[in-house]
């Protein structure tokens, strides 16, 4: 299997939920992590946990939707990793709402998070792994990407094209020896599904927990060079 000590990571939404669990998993494997959030509080907060397992760790406040804020701050943290190996595109966010109800901006804000903020943030660190002529993205999509649902309009959407513009980097980029993986988990106690209303915390014998998507992603990085996991689903086995 690949070693993974001493590699460079940057994961998006990396303060809390999925984000954070990846990050910490990362830092066991010896991992030097940069996370990403809007919440400079808890960034600090995890920051001071990662460095506790003995790698070093660097955060950046800011909002992945502004193309602006991402170039100065993905610039900052690959300047302070000293290279960049890894990035995980796991931050977004999520709305109930009907067709109709639902406020254009708010749906607008969802694509703009979910799919642009993924493609700006991936435009910003992709150079750098092409002049390394290696690496991995790992790019966080939702069952609500395979099969649309009620209510759910603008975060489905966000997340099928998230798949599609996933799967055509994967086939860009394989002659440069980077690895590109699509993750579609279905519903995890993360503190988004919990905040709104679709996963209960104190589930956790039946319900998917941040620390088994974090090994999934762990698993796949440990693959030899010559594999790839280009896409993944993971599901509770609870019906």
């Amino acid at each position: 299997m690949t070693e993974l000590k001493n590699r460079k990571a940057i994961i998006t939404g990396g303060s809390r939920g999925l984000g954070k669990a990846t990050a910490i998993a990362f830092a066991k494997e010896g991992i030097d992590v940069a996370i990403t959030g809007r919440n400079e509080e808890t960034l600090k907060a995890t920051v001071e946990e990662l460095k506790a397992l003995g790698v070093n760790a660097t955060y950046a406040a800011f909002d992945i939707s502004n193309y602006e804020d991402v170039k100065t701050n993905i610039k900052s943290l690959i300047d302070t990793l000293g290279t960049i190996d890894i990035l995980v595109n796991n931050a977004g966010i999520a709305a109930f709402g009907s067709f109709i109800d639902m406020e254009v901006s708010q749906w607008s804000q969802i694509i703009q998070t979910n799919l642009m903020g993924m493609y700006y943030v991936t435009k910003e660190v992709l150079p750098h792994l092409i002049d390394k002529n290696e690496g991995d993205i790992i790019n966080v999509s939702s069952t609500a990407g395979l099969n649309g649902n009620a209510t759910v309009s603008a975060y489905s959407a966000s997340k099928f094209a998230v798949i599609g513009m996933s799967q055509s980097l994967m086939k860009e980029v394989r002659k440069n020896n980077i690895r590109v993986c699509t993750l579609t988990p279905s519903t995890i106690a993360s503190d988004m599904s919990i905040g709104l209303g679709i996963a209960d915390s104190n589930s956790e014998d039946s319900v998917l927990q941040p620390e088994d998507f974090a090994e999934l992603i762990v698993s796949g990085l440990k693959l030899p060079r010559r594999a790839m996991m280009a896409n993944a689903s993971l599901w509770s086995t609870n019906p």
